[in-house]
């Protein structure tokens, strides 16, 4: 997993995750995610939003994608036992 760099940022990175995963998120234009951090008393625009998510989503997507757990061979399948007209069946 690649560490994000977050150097040469006026705000921290927790702010920086939180304004990008509002409009990946929940699809809000960038001038609504302004308003959201706004609400909460930070005051950036929409413009350094837009230019953190060009920067970094790219960059948090490739992490999600190799966190992301590998198809393999072994499947583990969970037993049901159901009970028809009195008759147990085994799933």
């Amino acid at each position: 997993m690649r560490q994000l760099c977050f150097r040469r940022h006026r705000f921290p990175p927790e702010i920086i995750r939180q304004s990008i995963w509002l409009y990946a998120r929940f699809t809000l234009r960038f001038r609504e995610v302004e308003d959201a951090l706004a609400a909460r008393g930070l005051d950036v625009s929409y413009e350094t939003i837009q230019r953190w998510f060009l920067k970094f989503s790219f960059l948090i997507a490739a992490n999600l994608r190799r966190a992301r757990p590998r198809p393999s061979d072994h499947w583990h399948l969970d037993e049901m036992a159901l009970v028809i007209r009195g008759r147990r069946y085994w799933l």
